[in-house]
């Protein structure tokens, strides 16, 4: 018996924990064979760690979104054959979902697809993005509990848990997050790493054969090394874990992949591909289990009714608690219920007040003030920077606990991410998923390359991550091709889903901020100036919340028909304002429209659409710092394109952007040569 709280645990006996993992075992792989696609090596290696787990993992299948529940994230997602049979057993799922494996519209996906699957935590698949994400939950939960704990009610104090591979300790990210989990103390975090030494191409001695444990405790983890089918041990490893609150735990788990098969086991051939309807029957045999599909024993099913009765328990008592909780600290409990359900403050707009014409700003400078602005009434806004946050101005130094998160003290809103932008953004989607927080992160525009798979998982999962990026073009000067961003605009925009916004000034700043707060059903990218930028006079040009539109008229035709359409994005509309004024002096009519955010405008009705870009109006003229891509379809068969087709150079502002044609003059030339 085991006790958490008052609940009493019926512990299973060795006998029936090991007929758990051969039905785990079985079940995964008989998902793989009937779909004849999948990964059933690590599902049948991993076993006896997923059989063990299940008796460990604090969570309720009648309420997956369960604050307080624990987090469980499988990070090698190749192996998500094994997660099904997990929520199976849980009641998460029903038997027919692990006969739809890998069938279009199933719940049962290739790989674990959050939202897509009850009791999946994160969506998984590029390797190692799970130990990030894992990391961004347990420092989420560590915030929490600094937060909204008191000395008498701990309402929140749950564990993370992440399962990895060979190929997620491999890949890069896995060294950028266990080192910030490391450095932050991350005592509720566990990582049990499946260590079958097996990879697509064989043997993992002809790649890997560093000692990942003497890393992982270089890094502040505690390392635990285990037989990773000896069910005791594997038990002892994650109380132990669990008993460490100052240090991260790192579990070494050694198996044998495809346990069980009699012609695979420990082959690189088990690893991305069926056994086979003549080996799955002979590793049955060979472990006594019956032949037919998805066997379910009578035992395994009786024991984890009872589990589920104790899941239940663990919620009900915790509701107890915090119904305690909510009475001692009504306004505590208010604010935390709010945050937990994603829900902004009252009023909370009313926060940021526009920014006057007598002063230019950047909009990277207008942003730090004004998620100064809205810190102090959003609590639940944290994040931070790449080891740029005096060039991305992005700390909140207003409202409550302004402070950097540190190994011990986590009441604050600050994070020192290092120069970790793969890890910061897998970090940034980890505080997402586990709800309580809008999160953000920052550093170059350019460097958005390092963060790309975060990004498309953020997308993928809908998830409500922002992401600043600043010094947005060449007029970074000086430092050069290497940090003056090209292609990234598109890059970005080229992923589904994630709103990409490139505001002109400060007040189209705020609206900007504005709508990636407000958004619930996906991630959005921020990309802001070095330069400084004149604040646009609303008194003549459309007003600043017209940006939420995604574009908009700024400057509507003087009179008669438009003969020309100048649009532009961010600090280009500065420069398309006064290509507009040398046109009409040509006599010329010309309507400007600015344009901070393309899919928001796709978004937008028909009608709007179609009346901002009228069929008759062919001379279109777009100017952006970056590549065409993606401005096709707005330009038209008539179009020009102002903008970059190759790297820029290194030197003063004015003079790169006069060496790129980015000019009145050298605008004006072009449409010359046009043939308009």
């Amino acid at each position: 018996m085991e006790e958490i709280g008052s609940i009493v645990l019926q512990t299973p006996s060795g006998e029936l924990l090991q007929k758990t993992a051969d039905t785990l075992r079985f079940l995964s792989a008989d998902q793989v064979q009937r779909a004849n696609s999948g990964h059933p090596g690590m599902p049948m290696g991993a076993a006896e760690i997923a059989a063990v787990l299940l008796t460990k993992l604090k969570i309720d299948p009648r309420d997956d979104k369960w604050p307080n529940r624990d987090r469980f994230i499988l990070s090698g997602g190749h192996a998500s054959s094994l997660l099904y049979s997990m929520l199976f057993l849980q009641g998460f799922l029903e038997l027919e979902d692990l006969k739809n494996f890998r069938q279009l519209g199933s719940r049962t996906p290739g790989h674990p697809e959050y939202g897509q699957t009850p009791g999946v935590d994160a969506s998984t698949g590029p390797l190692g993005s799970g130990i990030g994400m894992a990391v961004g939950m347990a420092t989420a939960e560590r915030i929490l509990a600094d937060t909204y704990n008191t000395p008498k009610f701990d309402v929140m104090d749950h564990f993370t848990y992440v399962l990895a591979g060979d190929g997620c300790l491999m890949e890069g990210i896995s060294y950028e997050a266990m080192s910030l989990a490391g450095h932050l103390g991350l005592g509720r975090l566990i990582m049990i790493y499946d260590a079958n030494g097996i990879s697509i191409d064989g043997g993992i001695d002809t790649t890997f054969t560093e000692n990942v444990g003497a890393r992982a405790n270089a890094m502040g983890w505690q390392v635990i090394e285990v037989d990773g089918h000896d069910l005791a041990a594997i038990s002892e490893a994650i109380d132990q874990a669990r008993d460490d609150k100052s240090r991260p735990s790192f579990i070494i788990a050694r198996t044998v992949i495809a346990r069980g098969s009699p012609n695979k086991a420990g082959k690189a051939s088990s690893h991305g591909a069926p056994l086979g309807v003549e080996e799955l029957a002979a590793a049955k045999a060979a472990r006594n289990w019956p032949a037919e599909d998805f066997h379910l024993p009578s035992e395994v099913a009786a024991y984890f009714d009872v589990r589920r009765g104790e899941w239940l328990a663990f919620r009900q008592e915790w509701n107890q608690v915090f119904s305690q909780y909510e009475k001692k600290h009504h306004s505590l409990c208010r604010e935390l219920r709010r945050v937990l359900a994603g829900e902004l403050p009252k009023q909370w707009k009313n926060a940021v007040a526009a920014f006057g014409t007598e002063k230019a700003w950047s909009t990277r400078a207008a942003g730090g003030q004004i998620i100064n602005r809205l810190g102090a009434v959003i609590p639940e806004l944290i994040g931070g920077s790449a080891d740029l946050t005096p060039a991305n101005l992005t700390e909140i130094k207003s409202g409550n606990n302004p402070e950097f998160v540190n190994k011990g003290l986590f009441q604050g809103r600050n994070l020192h991410f290092g120069v970790r932008e793969h890890a910061m953004g897998c970090f940034v989607n980890g505080v997402a998923l586990h709800g309580g927080f809008i999160p953000f992160s920052a550093t170059f525009l350019v460097f958005h390359d390092y963060m790309r798979s975060a990004l498309r998982l953020a997308s993928l999962m809908r998830l409500r991550s922002v992401f600043v990026y600043t010094h947005d073009s060449f007029m970074v000067g000086e430092d050069g091709p290497t940090h003056q961003p090209v292609e990234h605009l598109a890059a970005l925009r080229a992923i589904p889903r994630l709103h990409v916004w490139r505001p002109a000034d400060a007040n189209e700043t705020i609206y900007a901020w504005q709508a990636a707060l407000e958004r619930r059903d996906g991630p959005s990218a921020i990309c802001l100036s070095r330069q400084e930028l004149p604040v646009l006079d609303r008194t003549r040009l459309a007003q600043a919340r017209e940006t939420l539109k995604g574009m908009y008229i700024l400057e509507p035709e003087k009179e008669g028909q438009a003969e020309i359409l100048i649009i532009a994005s961010g600090a280009d509309i500065h420069l398309a304002l006064a290509a507009a004024v040398a046109l009409r002096e040509r006599g010329l009519s010309v309507r400007t429209a600015s344009a901070p955010c393309l899919e928001a405008f796709k978004l937008q009705a028909e009608g709007y659409r179609k009346k901002l870009l009228p069929r008759r109006l062919r001379k279109r003229l777009v100017i952006e710092a970056g590549i065409v891509q993606g401005w096709e379809g707005i330009l038209g068969d008539s179009g020009i394109f102002i903008g970059l087709e190759d790297f820029g150079h290194s030197g003063k502002p004015a003079a790169v952007a006069e060496k790129l044609g980015f000019t009145t003059a050298a605008i004006l030339e072009r449409i010359d040569c046009s043939g308009w």
